[in-house]
Order: C-alpha cells, then structure tokens, then sequence
C-alpha cells in the first residue's frame, strides 16, 4: 500500500472523510443519539480547530519552510516551537478535532466514530512516511524532536 503514502493531501482526506460523514448520516438513521448541546460542540471544535491550525501555519511560515504535507523533502527546517512544542502535528490535530465536533453534530454513533479511521489513515498514509522523510533529511534532531514531543497531542 505504499502508492497512498503521501499521495492524497490530508485536506482532500479530511474532505472525503466529511462526505462519508454525510452519507452515513443520511443512511444509517438506526445509530442516532441524543447528545447536550450539538451546536455548542460544534462550534467549540470549529474554534478549537482554527486556533490549534493556524498556530501550526503560523510557526511554519515563521521558519520559511513548506507547509505542504505532499512534498516533505522540500521542508528546510525542524519547527518545534510553538505549537509544534506540544505536537507534531497540530495541523492534522485541527482536521480531526473538526471531525469530532462535526460527528458531535450530527447526533449519529458512526460518524462520531469515523474520525478513528481518519486517525488510522493518516498515521499509516501520511505521518509514518512524513517521519521517515524527515528523519532521512534531518537526522538526530528529527528523532530529538519525536522523542520529545508526541505525534497528536
């Protein structure tokens, strides 16, 4: 399965994971639930996610490296401030608290379960091979940083 690795950009997983969010919505009416306040989780993930997204952005454009998750061999430095003190992928982190919250919303078991295969892609798809090529490019202070700071959170 190595043609996935790095091939689909995470925002294009999220997209398709939001799509199967909706259609099983739609389908599977028997996995509804009643959970407090649906908007307020929505919103709260909507803020969440943009706050812990653009900090990410931020400290990558601070360090003049690339932001794009396709081509990591490209990247010019090892960003561990800010945000990234705390996780090594806050980007990501933001797609999947977005997914939550939009699974929260939708009142409905499955889709508040499908972020788990999202966590799955990404880790097997996008992460692993991202370490590996930032590990080939930056040696010992990669493998600092992973020991130091934790893939999600």
């Amino acid at each position: 399965m190595e043609i996935l690795e790095r091939k689909i950009p995470p925002v294009a997983v999220f997209i398709i994971f939001i799509v199967a969010m909706v259609k099983f919505d739609q389908s599977l009416l028997g996995f509804a639930a009643e959970f407090p306040l649906p908007w307020w989780g929505l919103a709260v993930s909507i803020v969440l996610s943009g706050v812990i997204g653009v900090a990410g952005v931020n400290e990558f454009r601070k360090a003049k490296t690339t932001v794009n998750p396709v081509k990591v061999d490209s990247a010019s430095t090892v960003v561990d401030s800010g945000i990234f003190a705390y996780s090594r992928n806050p980007m990501y982190l933001a797609l999947l608290i977005l997914l939550v919250g939009i699974g929260y919303w939708q009142q409905n078991i499955i889709c508040l379960l499908l972020p788990i295969g999202f966590v799955l892609y990404m880790n097997r798809f996008q992460i692993a091979p991202e370490e590996r090529a930032l590990e080939a490019l930056f040696g010992v202070q990669y493998i600092d940083y992973k020991n130091r700071v934790r893939r999600w959170i």
